[in-house]
């Protein structure tokens, strides 16, 4: 088959790719978990009682989630994205989604029927933040 010069046009764009869209869904999702972090730190005491998970539980996964945010943000305010570091988000956000799901099926941490719905929903928007990183890595 013959090569045309749209062809080659298409192959320098994937070559040189962007990584714009990858820089924005890291950061949105670097806002969106340091501001859950910050919620699960500063509104333990009444969110235990409402989703039915302990204080004792809810500080850690808050600290956590404050740390996470910020290597999150290294990774998408850097002046080029490290493909690895891009990589590495989009698995400890794969993981976050099992584990969350895991927590509803067993009832480990015996949430109640709002806490329940709050981690699925959750997951399902950290799985999006997955989902658009993985396309803003395929972009680069």
């Amino acid at each position: 088959m013959a090569s045309t010069q749209y062809d080659r046009v298409a192959s320098d764009a994937r070559a040189t790719g962007t990584d714009g869209f990858a820089r924005l869904s890291l950061k949105l999702d670097a806002v969106a978990t340091g501001l859950n972090g910050i919620a699960y730190l500063a509104l333990a005491t009444v969110l235990d009682s409402f989703f039915g998970v302990t204080t004792a539980v809810q500080y850690p996964v808050g600290a956590f989630l404050l740390l996470y945010a910020v290597g999150v943000l290294a990774v998408g305010t850097r002046k080029e994205i490290s493909r690895t570091g891009l990589m590495a988000v989009i698995v400890g956000n794969l993981l976050w989604v099992v584990l969350s799901l895991v927590v509803v099926v067993s009832g480990a941490l015996s949430p109640t029927g709002v806490g329940a719905v709050w981690i699925v929903l959750q997951s399902l928007t950290v799985g999006g933040f997955a989902a658009l990183q993985y396309v803003g890595l395929k972009r680069m």
